[in-house]
């Protein structure tokens, strides 16, 4: 018997959405909805762009390694690395194969499955603070390693990025990246302006 199909709370984006430069892939993306087939779901309101060999703070910038390898490869998949030796973080790859690019999903809206969020992350007190930052959204997600290299675009996988009609705001500033020691003067980190749940106004 063949697995069943997740239902998803909107269209996934196509492979096409994500095969462009990552700074306007990030732009695009806010407000967009990261859904789990478990019914986890947060609509995403903050995003940083990485851009391979131009880009001294991505992860690709000196050339392809066992770790980043998944950057390198086609558009549409999920890149998770794990930082600090405690969280993981949780990327689309954009741009062509071989390109090493991809945005950094910042911060995310709860929309859907709030409860099974809050059991993944037990010690959170407000709502506003289960998926404001990079691994705070991870852990409520439960997106691990085990992630690492899914595609966004199969409709089979646990995880996908879907539209559910609610436009991306227009001509968001840029502003800079955060964590980050080199490229700080690239303002390719873009929010949602007013949310609350963004990890940092």
């Amino acid at each position: 018997m063949a697995p069943r199909r997740p239902r998803w709370p909107g269209d996934i984006l196509p492979r096409s959405f994500y095969r462009r430069d990552a700074r306007e892939v990030a732009q695009a993306l806010l407000n967009k909805v990261l859904a789990c087939a478990d019914g986890r779901a947060g609509r995403i309101v903050e995003v940083e762009a990485y851009l391979g060999a131009i880009d001294p703070a991505a992860h690709t910038f000196r050339g392809k390694t066992a770790r980043n390898a998944v950057m390198f490869g086609p558009p549409g998949h999920m890149y998770v690395y794990f930082t600090y030796g405690i969280h993981w973080c949780a990327n689309t790859v954009c741009g062509d194969v071989g390109e090493g690019s991809g945005v950094l999903i910042r911060a995310l809206e709860p929309i859907a499955g709030i409860d099974r969020m809050r059991e993944a992350r037990p010690k959170v007190k407000h709502e506003r603070e289960l998926c404001s930052g990079p691994a705070r959204l991870a852990q409520a997600m439960g997106i691990t390693g085990e992630q690492n290299g899914i595609d966004l675009v199969r409709a089979r996988e646990d995880y996908a990025i879907v539209d559910d009609g609610t436009p991306s705001p227009e001509n968001v500033p840029g502003s800079a990246r955060i964590g980050i020691r080199q490229g700080t003067d690239l303002l390719w980190r873009w929010l949602v302006a007013g949310n609350p749940h963004v990890s940092r106004p």
